[in-house]
This record gives structure tokens, sequence and C-alpha cells, in this order.
């Protein structure tokens, strides 16, 4: 099997559908797996897939010149604290979630729950979700 990367970015929102477009075309182009959090404060982005194209993505999503843009785990191999959900694993391209808490649900089906929450800066507390 493949070792598998990923990232994480922060940025103040996601509202744009100009640059979701972009985003969704360079997750196709780059064969990867992003989710993003669209519609408000704070934009999260997720992206996994083989090493050079989440560099390449994230490399895309730097272009696009977001508010308080935060690479907020750099590209590197994939640590799951879980089995991740066959099902979503063979996903690619670009998947949107309305809220923290589904963004958070996602990453525990993909089985990097604890690294998502850390690279966050959530605590063990389960009500900033």
């Amino acid at each position: 099997m493949q070792c598998l990367y990923n990232a994480l970015i922060r940025t103040h929102h996601i509202t744009s559908r100009k640059k979701v477009a972009k985003l969704k075309q360079a997750a196709s182009l780059h064969d990867v797996y992003v989710l993003i959090r669209y519609g408000g404060a704070p934009g999260v982005m997720y992206v996994e897939g083989k090493e050079d194209g989440v560099t390449q993505w994230v490399n895309n999503v730097q272009n696009l010149r977001y508010k308080d843009y935060q690479l907020v785990s750099r590209t590197a191999a994939v640590h799951r604290e879980s089995p991740p959900d066959k099902e979503h694993m063979k996903q690619t391209g670009l998947f949107e979630s309305d809220t923290v808490k589904d963004f958070g649900h996602q990453m525990q089906q993909r089985g990097v729950y604890a690294w998502w929450r850390k690279a966050m800066g959530f605590t063990g507390s389960s009500d900033r979700l």
C-alpha cells in the first residue's frame, strides 16, 4: 500500500465560489481528496493524497491569497489513530462541510481526528466543536 500524505490549512473564512471552483479544479488535477469548511469563520481545508499532489494543491491554495492563511500542518505522512472508513478512502475531489462539528466527524471517519484537533488547537473539551 502506498504512503499517503496530508496537510491542514486554516483561513479566516471560505465564501468565494470562484475560489472554491479553483480549489475543486486543483483537487482533480492533483488527484487528491479535499474537505473544506465552507460558509464562515473559520475556514478549514484538509487535503490527502500522494505527496506531490498534496504539496501542489497547498501551493494552489496559497496562491489564492486567503485572508489569515495558516498552514497549520505541513505536508507529512498520514498517521491514523484508527482505521479509516473504507468507503471514504477511495474518494478524490473536493467535498464541502457546513460546520466545524461535521468537519470533525469527517476527520473521525478518515482516522485522523486526534491529529486534526491538535493541529486546530482544540483541547480535550468537545464543546468547542
